[in-house]
């Protein structure tokens, strides 16, 4: 089975699904308990949510759900946010701590390996020659990774998450035209929140593509799933009257990074 959802375009815009997936190979779906079998964590329907929102744009996406492998961790398995609480590169635990395997059944060092050869270097291995490709078309290529998350996680934050959370690492990961146009864009948007690099910087693919001296932007947006789901727990329904609102927002995100150019 190929794990992976690849759509070329030619615009300089390519977007990042890591966390959509809900497949769970054999292996890891029998070893999992009722928790993980749940699989609370998924980023709700947000390829649905981008879907055609901008013409000729690239894809990356993987149909493995996080809890076999995270390909948006890195994969040396180092922490992206030092003293809170967080979910590493195979997680043990759910975003409100609690465990998805069995007592002793978590994955070895050989399982993690595994996993990370099998799901998390194809992945990655799509994203670079996808950027190869639209900077040997444009010079340049903007990575927009997508996201989602539940708006309140007391294991992760306080409080309730803003609507949008834009991550570019401290504005290292793209140039500052592309952060400021996000910003506005999402500080403009009537009736919703925002906040730039607060509890999500961007995660290991932001930090790892963003590059802007060698003409490679990456920024996250993770959004808050109240913004376009029912409710935000099962069956995660999508919202089409405010996914449709929603998605005038991140249509014009897009199409200014498609017509953006470097200074």
């Amino acid at each position: 089975m190929n794990f992976l959802e690849i759509t070329q375009g030619n615009s300089p815009v390519i977007l990042s699904f890591p966390h959509t997936g809900t497949v769970l190979p054999d292996k890891v779906l029998m070893v999992l308990n009722d928790t993980g079998h749940a699989m609370t964590d998924t980023d709700w329907h947000i390829h649905t949510l981008y879907d055609d929102l901008l013409p000729d744009m690239s894809s990356v996406r993987t149909l493995i759900h996080r809890y076999a492998i995270d390909v948006n961790r890195d994969p040396s398995d180092v922490l992206l946010y030092p003293g809170q609480n967080t979910t590493t590169l195979c997680p043990a635990t759910d975003f409100d701590g609690r465990k998805i395997y069995p007592e002793g059944q978590e994955p070895d060092a050989s399982e993690i390996n595994a996993r990370r050869i099998a799901y998390h270097e194809p992945y990655h291995a799509s994203i670079d020659a996808e950027i190869a490709r639209i900077k040997a078309i444009h010079g340049f290529a903007i990575l927009y990774d997508c996201h989602s998350i539940r708006s309140n996680i007391p294991y992760l934050f306080q409080g309730t998450l803003p609507d949008f959370n834009i991550g570019t690492n401290g504005g290292t990961t793209c140039a500052p035209s592309i952060q400021e146009m996000v910003v506005s864009i999402c500080g403009c948007a009537e009736g919703y929140s925002s906040v730039l690099n607060g509890r999500f910087k961007g995660g290991w693919t932001t930090r790892h593509y963003g590059d802007p001296t060698n003409d490679v932007h990456a920024i996250q947006m993770e959004l808050a799933q109240s913004t376009y789901l029912k409710t935000e727990e099962a069956p995660w329904e999508f919202d089409n009257k405010n996914a449709e609102r929603l998605r005038e927002h991140l249509a014009e995100i897009l199409t200014k990074f498609s017509n953006w150019r470097p200074a």
